[in-house]
């Protein structure tokens, strides 16, 4: 037994447009509420791989002291005259890291490390706007 709608003749079937514009309007909501989400946790997952690699550049310090020595490493470290083989000294210390600071370095953050061991000071960490990051 076939069921006819009174409006629709039986041999035609299918959505109407009314119903197919409802569909793309529900879905059309759904999705103006969802994007803003999926945006701030996209923006969050940045920041934390940031943080992250902040914190690899720091245990690498910590690393190249204990392996060469307080004295050595500073002498050393302090011998390297820019940031990309201030780096190098530090990437055989971290997993996966490649041999270039600037491919390092994550989207739109800064990565500042420090110019010599004396202190121990941590990486400093920039937004995208150059703002420091307390991590």
């Amino acid at each position: 037994m076939k069921i006819q709608f009174a409006n629709r003749p039986a041999d035609q079937s299918g959505f109407s447009l009314v119903e197919v514009l409802a569909a793309v309007g529900i879905i059309g909501i759904i999705a103006f509420l969802a994007i803003p989400n999926i945006v701030a946790i996209k923006e969050e997952s940045e920041r934390n791989l940031a943080i992250s690699k902040a914190e690899a550049l720091n245990m690498a310090i910590s690393s190249y002291i204990q392996a060469n020595g307080r004295d050595i490493a500073e002498t050393d470290y302090k011998s390297a005259t820019s940031e990309n083989l201030r780096y190098r000294k530090l990437a055989p210390y971290m997993s996966f890291a490649p041999t270039n600071f600037d491919d390092y370095k994550p989207n739109g953050y800064g990565l500042d490390l420090p110019n010599d061991l004396a202190n121990l000071t941590k990486t400093v960490l920039t937004d995208p706007a150059g703002d420091p990051i307390d991590y």
